[in-house]
């Protein structure tokens, strides 16, 4: 694995992204069975600059990975999965829906939480207490929308590529061979997952919020969106923290609650769903010039490379 540098994504519909130091890929299983895998490299501007590499700074970039690429994937990977082999990566739509998504998401999220525990801080006349509660709402909706999400067929699949996701990264930092029958040995929990960041965010913003219980409700609202960035940069470099020291006990202890979490996220994959991972792997490694094991494909594995892709193998 290149030093200093982790590799990660996300599950997709039928597939997953993954992102490297300088390329990412999209790996999609297409109706016909073979796997479509599209590969391109990221903005220099974003992720090559010095900035992006600074504590505190980078977890921005993390924030532009769930945001900006991630709506990209995700619309890419549908196309692919109803067929369409011939699709664009980037669409003016996506920015459309991501607005609409960040809307609804605020209006859930952050307005509702906030209005409850302004109602409730008549019984509870604390800064703290009214902090907690908020944060309780707000957390407790997040794992209601989890199990709610989860228990329906095309999530469920996600959540399976999800735990495709995780096995493939871990196969690989552990230096296992990037097969599916070895993939599979490893666990579907990891501890840089974003399952675990979200749940830092959640935790992290009861206090950084504590502070700012305005009597207005929108000067309230408007002050949490104004430190996203901030509760963002904090959670990411806490996660990265307890990844750069795996055997310090109080930080497995304080991710411990992250890894649980992930139960409501990720599912078991199958074997055709670990080869799609280790597709989407593969391109961003050869593109950042690293090597990894392997043996001998199955000849029943199909990969179709789009134009101005790299192929995986």
């Amino acid at each position: 694995m290149k030093k200093n540098f982790y590799y990660g994504g996300q599950a997709v519909i039928e597939g997953v992204m993954m992102r490297g130091e300088s390329d990412l890929s999209v790996a999609v299983r297409a109706p016909s069975g073979k796997i479509v895998v599209h590969t391109e490299p990221l903005p220099a501007a974003i992720y090559r600059a010095h900035w992006a590499k600074w504590p505190f700074l980078r977890g921005l970039v993390i924030l532009w990975d769930a945001l900006g690429l991630g709506t990209k994937a995700l619309f890419y990977s549908a196309d692919v999965a109803m067929g369409e082999e011939e699709t664009s990566f980037s669409k003016p739509a996506t920015w459309t829906t991501l607005a609409i998504s960040f809307t609804l998401a605020i209006g859930v999220f952050f307005w509702i939480p906030s209005a409850a525990a302004q109602l409730l801080e008549h019984f509870w006349p604390s800064v703290w207490a009214s902090a907690i509660i908020e944060g309780a709402i707000r957390l407790l909706m997040f794992v209601g929308y989890l199990v709610a999400v989860g228990m329906t067929s095309d999530i469920h699949r996600v959540f399976m590529y999800h735990g495709a996701e995780h096995k493939t990264i871990n196969a690989y930092e552990a230096g296992a061979p990037l097969i599916p029958e070895e993939v599979k040995k490893y666990t579907r929990v990891h501890v840089r997952c974003g399952t675990s960041f979200i749940l830092f965010v959640l935790l992290i913003s009861i206090i950084v919020f504590a502070p700012l219980h305005y009597p207005q409700l929108w000067l309230r609202l408007l002050s949490r969106l104004l430190l996203i960035p901030v509760v963002s940069s904090l959670a990411y470099e806490l996660i990265r923290l307890s990844a750069n020291h795996p055997d310090n006990k109080p930080l497995r202890w304080l991710i411990t609650p992250g890894l649980w979490m992930q139960g409501l996220t990720t599912r078991e994959p199958t074997l055709e769903m670990l080869e799609v991972g280790i597709a989407s792997l593969k391109p961003v490694l050869l593109a950042d010039g690293q090597s990894w094991q392997e043996s001998k494909q199955s000849e029943a594995t199909q990969q179709v490379v789009l134009p101005g892709a790299v192929s995986p193998a």
